[in-house]
């Protein structure tokens, strides 16, 4: 409890700590990591600068994950429509589950929910976010276990990007206020932040207008979060990152009873060496509260029915990291650590069938590893990569209990499972060559991992009418992949990449229908899914215009095989084909700026067996920013301005739940420069 408590506080002890260095000299700190190597010349990256995450019509961090074609989530809808346990994220078309097949990073620590694998992205505000650094590709090794699509990196922002004072206030469509902060200064030879935002509206009614009764209503949102930063300049190479985040997030999903609540706090330390020896040593702590209401409604949707209430998940996620990288000359950078996680989490819940069920389900886990990766540059025009790591996991006290609320008797599926352990040896190696001056030429192979998450082992779950069962024997998923691709620049600021892929994710977790019993699914291991493709990413700088453009085209399979064989051949579920994203921008600055976004979507498969499908959709999204003197702007926002039907999800009585319809918003933005 000690170290919990020192974690939490740690961003205020940093801040305190930086006036008191004040007086011993002018250290600049940089408040980054060590960052990247040569080697990653070899992989798939996609850079999300400052400036486009300033042009995000949603102001939502998913909403501008986007820009890297292939991103996705498990719904098409936002973090302030969609239920938080479907807010996963993956790339490269390995979709079909809710938890997250991607590694997402903040400060070089994991945003993933201990117990679920979801990403609470309400509380990564792109406003706090200097530089995103999107990976193609699994097997990252030097960041942990779970990277089986890619990697996403954010950075916080620096000082220099934040200026010491901004502040915004909007309002737009169905009452939605939005506001947020920044407060940022250099304190001695560092510098601390605070930010925090607010947002909330009436949301709009997820089900399409042609299905809806009287029960349906608009899913409304309230959504604070904030954050404290500081780094503390410790000796004259070394510094301190002390990191602390909260969220409070609470929507309802468009029915009586389905209120959801999400409480969460993140904090983190982060020591970092620039010195002739580079290293880290970063220790996190993760503490969540989860609740969740659900419903069923009648065919005629006049009536809704209480079925679940989730009234009680928490879960907290702790582990520490360290790299070090040995001085051996600047053609060749060797990254040698460990790391470890451990995740402790459970559900409560009141199920509303029958004589109702008391229902508690959870257990740990605990990864620990060791990774060495090495970056070799024998000649001017090549560079070679390669590295591995391998990894302990182990899942010790899971249980399910269920109890008859009436009788007080445990069911006959109550039981506590057999701890599981194992052992995980993962690599990658890559080449980065180039032939001329403007072009390269790379290539990659990996493998890599991800331990399922507490929630889909323990806990079975309800939907609608549809069930899913949890599954404690699950095996953990494995991907091998390989990628081959080039990059052409003709000139500073333009650019044009392309990559090839073939990705197999073996023992690929999904919901498998259950013939025998209708409207029930139960999560299994099946052989593979298979995915094969190919990216196209571009941008260029003309002057006052900007233009960026992302492609990705996916075709993924499903290889099954047993109980799962009617599955054999399908899509997995939830996976477009393609997926595009075009944006163009004009700034004049102390005039205006100006931008739109075109984003395209296939269509994908609500389920396993292919059956219902979503759509396709193409949105337009724009955005206006007219600088009226004395640091003040006036924003104009749009989002969906053709107001295009995105189909989010389909239930199994085919009822079709929509995405974000048109939304437009006036706000006003100050900047103390």
């Amino acid at each position: 409890m000690r170290s919990r408590r020192f974690l939490l506080l740690a961003p205020l002890l940093a801040s305190g700590s930086v006036a008191a260095y004040a007086g011993e000299g002018d250290i600049v700190v940089t408040g980054r990591g060590l960052g990247g190597t040569a080697g990653d010349a070899a992989f798939d990256l996609i850079a999300i600068d400052r400036d486009r995450l300033t042009m995000a019509a949603s102001g939502r961090m998913e909403d501008v994950l986007r820009d890297a074609a292939g991103f996705q989530q498990f719904r098409r809808s936002d973090a302030r429509s969609a239920h938080p346990t479907s807010q996963g994220a993956t790339l490269r078309g390995l979709g079909g589950n809710a938890s997250s097949r991607a590694l997402i990073l903040l400060d070089g620590v994991s945003m993933a929910d201990p117990f679920g694998g979801w990403v609470n992205w309400a509380a990564l505000d792109p406003a706090r976010i200097g530089h995103i650094r999107v990976t193609r590709g699994g097997g990252s090794g030097v960041y942990g276990a779970g990277a089986l699509g890619g990697t996403i990196e954010m950075s916080s922002i620096g000082p220099d990007d934040a200026g010491p004072l901004t502040a915004g206030v909007s309002y737009g469509s169905r009452n939605a206020v939005d506001a947020d902060g920044l407060l940022s200064a250099r304190l001695g030879g560092g510098f601390a932040m605070l930010s925090a935002g607010y947002a909330r509206g009436d949301g709009f009614v997820p089900i399409v207008a042609s299905q809806r009764g009287p029960i349906d209503e608009p899913a409304r949102y309230e959504q604070a979060h904030g954050a404290a930063r500081a780094v503390v300049p410790v000796a004259a190479d070394t510094e301190l990152q002390a990191n602390g985040l909260f969220l409070l997030d609470r929507r309802n999903r468009g029915l009586p009873f389905t209120g959801n609540s999400n409480r969460s706090v993140d904090s983190s330390l982060r020591l970092v060496g620039h010195g002739r020896w580079g290293w880290e040593a970063t220790g996190w702590l993760q503490i969540r509260q989860f609740s969740s209401g659900f419903a069923s409604a009648n065919a005629a949707r006049t009536i809704a029915t209480e079925s679940l209430d989730q009234y009680n998940v928490p879960a907290t996620g702790t582990g520490g990291r360290v790299e070090v990288r040995p001085p051996l000359g600047q053609k060749i950078t060797l990254r040698i650590g460990a790391d470890a996680r451990h995740v402790d989490g459970r559900t409560e819940e009141l199920a509303f069938s029958g004589n109702g069920t008391v229902r508690k389900a959870g257990g740990q886990q605990t990864i620990y590893g060791g990774f060495a990766d090495l970056s070799l540059v024998p000649v001017e025009t090549l560079t070679l990569t390669a590295g591995a790591r391998i990894d302990r996991w182990s899942l010790d006290r899971g249980f399910l209990q269920e109890v008859d609320r009436k009788t007080g008797l445990l069911s006959a599926r109550s039981q506590d499972f057999p701890d599981r352990s194992g052992r995980e040896t993962t690599a990658r190696i890559g080449f980065a060559w180039r032939p001329a001056g403007t072009i390269t030429l790379r290539g990659a192979a990996y493998t890599g991992w991800r331990l399922p998450t507490l929630n889909e082992l323990y806990r079975p779950f309800r939907v609608g009418s549809d069930s899913t069962l949890a599954n404690p024997m699950l095996n953990p998923e494995r991907v091998k992949g390989v990628d081959l691709g080039g990059d052409y620049r003709p000139l500073p600021g333009w650019h044009l990449g392309f990559t090839l892929f073939w990705n197999r994710l073996d023992d690929a977790i999904t919901n498998v229908s259950d013939p025998k019993i209708a409207n029930t699914k139960m999560r299994q291991n099946i052989d593979a899914i298979r995915s094969r493709g190919v990216e196209v990413d571009a941008g260029a700088w003309l002057g006052e215009w900007r233009f960026d453009l992302s492609y990705a085209h996916a075709d993924a399979y499903v290889r099954a095989s047993g109980t799962a064989s009617a599955l054999n051949g399908l899509r997995p579920a939830q996976t477009p084909r393609d997926q595009a994203s075009a944006s163009a921008e004009w700034n004049r600055p102390g005039l205006f700026r100006l931008g739109t976004t075109v984003r395209y979507v296939a269509r994908q498969y609500e389920d396993d067996q292919n059956l219902r499908a979503l759509r396709n959709a193409l949105t337009i999204d724009a955005v206006a920013v007219v600088p009226v003197g004395q640091g003040f702007s006036i924003e104009l926002r749009g989002e969906n301005l053709g107001n295009i039907q995105v189909d989010a999800g389909i239930s199994a009585d085919n009822v079709v739940e929509r995405a974000t319809p048109r939304s437009l918003t006036i706000g006003l933005r100050y900047a103390l420069r």
